[in-house]
């Protein structure tokens, strides 16, 4: 049996969860989100609008990591929608600083030239000091997708740590050449 697929997943009073064919249909306060379900292989059951679970037709090992991972995108889909999910990015480096310009994110990292990213649908990125960008959206996939994006840009490096980095994540730094 699966763990985390055994759990039923309370669905907060804000919150609207229909079943449409296959398309499972969320409805919260931060907008809307669909998910596609394999109903030839899970059977969903939404209890009175305040409890769904999900469990399969037949049991196998294949069935079986497919289970928890459905019950998870179900979990984080209601929770995206309700209270939603934020990264927080650091830029580090003497002169890098990060501006929203129209509907891009213009940033200055060390470059001879500006890096202009342009916000997705779905995704708020607020720049709230010249080197703190958060990024904040209902979709979890597409705010860590738009994270990795950005860090992409200029990846943190070792000796220095200049870079990209989350707020909060720890650069292991190495040790300089010596004489």
């Amino acid at each position: 049996m699966s763990k985390i697929g055994k759990i039923n997943i309370a669905i907060p009073e804000k919150v609207k969860v229909t079943l449409n064919g296959s398309n499972l249909m969320m409805e919260g306060p931060l907008g809307k989100n669909n998910l596609s379900l394999d109903l030839n292989v899970f059977q969903l059951n939404i209890n009175e609008g305040k409890e769904v679970s999900i469990k399969p037709k037949t049991l196998n090992q294949e069935i079986k990591k497919k289970w928890g991972l459905n019950r998870s995108l179900i979990n984080n889909a209601i929770k995206g929608v309700n209270e939603g999910y934020s990264k927080i990015l650091e830029l580090t480096g003497v002169g890098f600083r990060a501006a929203i310009k129209g509907n891009d994110l213009n940033l200055q990292i060390g470059f001879s030239h500006d890096v202009n990213y342009p916000i997705p649908q779905g995704v708020k990125i607020a720049v709230e000091k010249q080197t703190i960008i958060k990024i904040t959206g209902y979709d979890k996939q597409l705010v860590g997708a738009v994270a990795a994006k950005i860090k992409s840009y200029k990846k943190t490096e070792p000796y220095k740590g200049k870079g990209i980095k989350e707020q909060g994540q720890y650069i292991l730094k190495k040790e300089g050449k010596k004489k």
